[in-house]
């Protein structure tokens, strides 16, 4: 039996947008299995914890059997190793995300036998980015198309509590 393919697609996703699911839903669809990685980093200030954005991930991507989801602290060629990961699954919005993202699958590689495969956004998602999600929610505007339902109403809800405590 050939061994299976699998790859992380990591990230903060706080909160987590169409465009993250489109690139998982694409990596799901090319490799045996799909880590989500979610970064835990306690100095990042985020609007949603680390096991919050967790379970948004788990709800969002249940109807994908062979994508799971995992937190992870420290280098994540280090995750990759210890999970037997193959490659670093990365999608790229535009030419500055490119030039940031070889940087990083550089350095990874030269950390760990790993390779970074590049997959393009998709043309509708490629403005799409969780601190302008959260930027333009927080002033009102309607982001109802851009995240899932459930996570639409749970950053409303955070954004609500946020300026209640001000």
């Amino acid at each position: 039996m050939p061994a299976r393919r699998r790859v992380v697609c990591p990230g903060s996703f706080d909160p987590v947008t169409n465009g993250h699911l489109d690139i998982v839903g694409r990596a799901a669809s090319l490799f045996d299995e799909v880590v989500v990685a979610v970064g835990v980093n306690a100095s990042k200030n985020r609007l949603f914890t680390a096991d919050e954005r967790i379970e948004m991930l788990r709800t969002a991507c249940r109807d994908l059997p062979n994508v799971r989801v995992d937190g992870f602290a420290g280098l994540l060629t280090d995750f990759c190793r210890e999970h037997d990961i193959v490659a670093i699954v990365k999608g790229l919005r535009a030419v500055s995300d490119f030039d940031y993202e070889l940087q990083m699958a550089q350095m990874n590689s030269s950390l760990a036998p790993i390779e970074t495969v590049f997959v393009p956004t998709s043309p509708e998602y490629s403005f799409l980015a969780s601190s302008l999600v959260k930027e333009v929610a927080a002033f009102g505007g309607d982001v109802a198309g851009l995240v899932p339902g459930f996570v639409h109403d749970l950053l409303r809800e955070r954004l609500a509590e946020r300026t209640r405590e001000q």
